[in-house]
């Protein structure tokens, strides 16, 4: 759709207007969920919905557009997957051409929604395919002309695809944004309303992010209507998290971090570059604590080997850089270190949002030097916290109070995945130009 160009009045499925979310203790059933869904969350454990499904179903049930803000790993995908299957139930997909989409800003996070996704649309006979740069292009054109009914994506491949003639989004009925902000971070809002521009107006749109900033906020105002706002995270209690602001001497850093990655709980690390993380994490090994890098260097299958050894135990320590954890949802995460300090406060939020997941406690360590002190201060205060400060060295007291016991220590070994040349980045260009052409309409009947 050009931009400009003025949007249609929206197809609701229901006059009702959002309300105060459920009371306690309500089942999935009484939300209006499906019970072939009902039946899938079931086999998974999951009887109960957590606070942002209970607040966002029965509006996105209803076919009202959704703006949430809500943290990840709050349960959210849930929130905004159960709508978008029920919703396709029972249409007619076309090849290349999709009817739901779900934008998200790493591969990571494509990975974990279409896992969450898939047996839900599988119990309404329906496919899900998931798309993202750093891998092959074949297959996921495949799985496009296999007329997949929901894509989830991230928006520089798919524009890509889109300019190559490969995916059409004129028949998306509809759309879910996830971490808006963090794509904003990441500076992909401009590749985004490009790809909401080419899918119907009428269609529903959820959006979801962390904070609600002017970039967002402008976002939400050109592409919802009249949107049901749910802040689940205002209502619920803080996370239990306590920060600590550790001041190091350049030669003491790798030695402090290394201390405190030494305990038995699982640790992820922040450095600002690909070679920093690359470093500490072989330093890491080298000194015992088995240790995976998460970087833009690594090739996908190598990125997920990395991730699926740290969900698994296997390495108790993650070594990543800011992109490539966003979205990162690994349970069980009891301690984050900046081993470098983020640039800016919402970047703080973020790394440290990692832990304290689902009630857990979770401790958050800022290492620095006396360089860094004032830029930190800052960050520190825009993000609300205050850290319990101390200078250290690798054989300070205070490491052993924050790590915990020692672990076992292990032989070195040779790090898990080498790094490939990064995967040239997608521009999305031509986008519009591409999909702009083509305007969705609901067709009767089952897929043949």
């Amino acid at each position: 759709m050009p931009a400009g160009r003025p949007r249609k009045p929206r197809l609701r499925r229901s006059g009702r207007q959002p309300g105060p979310p459920p009371a306690p203790g309500v089942t999935f059933a009484a939300l209006g969920v499906a019970a072939a869904l009902v039946a899938v969350l079931a086999e998974d454990g999951i009887t109960t919905p957590r606070p942002i499904q209970a607040a966002v179903l029965p509006d996105a049930l209803a076919g009202l557009d959704i703006l949430g803000r809500a943290q990840t790993g709050s349960g959210k995908t849930l929130g905004f997957s159960l709508p978008l299957v029920a919703r396709l139930a029972g249409g007619h997909t076309m090849a290349c051409r999709p009817r739901g989409l779900v934008l998200v800003p790493t591969r990571e996070l494509a990975t974990q929604v279409q896992a969450v996704l898939s047996p839900l649309a599988a119990a309404m006979g329906l496919t899900a395919a998931v798309i993202f740069g750093g891998t092959p292009q074949r297959p996921q054109v495949t799985a496009l002309r296999h007329r997949a009914d929901i894509v989830v994506a991230c928006p520089g491949r798919l524009a890509d695809l889109i300019g190559q003639g490969h995916c059409h989004l004129g028949d998306v009925e509809a759309v879910v944004l996830d971490e808006a902000d963090q794509m904003a971070d990441l500076g992909f809002l401009p590749v985004v309303r490009q790809l909401l521009e080419a899918t119907p107006p009428e269609g529903q749109r959820l959006l979801f992010s962390a904070t609600l900033d002017r970039e967002v906020d402008v976002l939400a105002r050109r592409f919802l209507t009249r949107p049901a706002r749910h802040d689940v995270d205002a209502a619920a209690p803080p996370a239990q998290i306590v920060h600590h602001l550790l001041t190091v001497t350049p030669a003491d850093r790798a030695g402090v971090v290394a201390a405190l990655a030494s305990g038995e709980g699982r640790v992820l690390i922040f450095t600002r570059t690909r070679h920093g993380a690359r470093k500490l994490a072989r330093q890491l090994t080298m000194a015992g604590t088995p240790a995976a890098e998460l970087h833009g260097d690594l090739a996908q299958g190598a990125r997920s080997r990395n991730l699926a050894a740290f969900g698994s135990g296997e390495v108790r320590a993650m070594v990543a850089t800011d992109i490539a954890a966003r979205g990162l949802h690994v349970d069980g995460i009891g301690l984050v270190i900046h081993a470098d300090p983020p640039a800016e406060h919402k970047a703080y939020v973020h790394r440290s949002g990692r832990t304290a997941r689902g009630g857990a406690a979770g401790t958050v360590v800022t290492v620095q030097t006396a360089a860094q002190a004032a830029g930190v201060r800052a960050l520190m205060r825009q993000a609300g916290v205050t850290p319990r400060a101390a200078a250290a060295s690798p054989g300070s007291a205070v490491l052993r109070s924050i790590a915990g016991p020692p672990a076992r220590r292990t032989a070195p070994v040779a790090r898990l995945a080498r790094p490939a040349p990064a995967a040239t980045h997608a521009t999305g260009r031509g986008a519009v130009a591409a999909s702009g052409g083509f305007r969705g309409r609901r067709r009767p009947g089952r897929r043949g």
